[in-house]
């Protein structure tokens, strides 16, 4: 079982930064692939970006190319997600996201385990 617990989130204004913390219980964080998603009123929850177990594949929703980095470390049992240059349109609830095979997956059936999730509001 692992439980995640993000934080980091807040009400920023649009060009601001804000860094995510998803910090997780257990000695097998090493194993995992994380995720990743958001979900704003009224829509789908949505890929934002991946990184494998290793942290040597990511990948990004195309939404938040060159805005957002995800970094993993296993020695602290943490992922982050850098988020720069924020634009309204970012405004949502960040979940992240835990796979037991390694890998990230876009899809979020595939996750074995969810965080509460952490309140993300960009002002214009």
């Amino acid at each position: 079982q692992v439980q995640l617990v993000e934080s980091g989130g807040g009400l920023v204004q649009a060009g601001g930064s804000l860094r995510l913390s998803c910090a997780a219980s257990g000695r097998t964080f090493s194993s995992y692939g994380m995720g990743w998603f958001r979900q704003a009123p009224g829509k789908e929850r949505e890929f934002v970006a991946g990184i494998s177990r290793s942290g040597g594949s990511i990948s990004y929703a195309d939404s938040v190319k060159c805005r957002f980095t995800i970094s993993k470390d296993n020695a602290k049992n943490t992922v982050y997600l850098q988020m720069n240059s924020l634009k309204p349109e970012d405004t949502a609830g960040y979940s992240c996201a835990a796979a037991k095979g390694g890998n990230y997956y876009y899809t979020r059936a595939l996750y074995d385990y969810w965080g509460q999730g952490t309140q993300v509001t960009v002002s214009s």
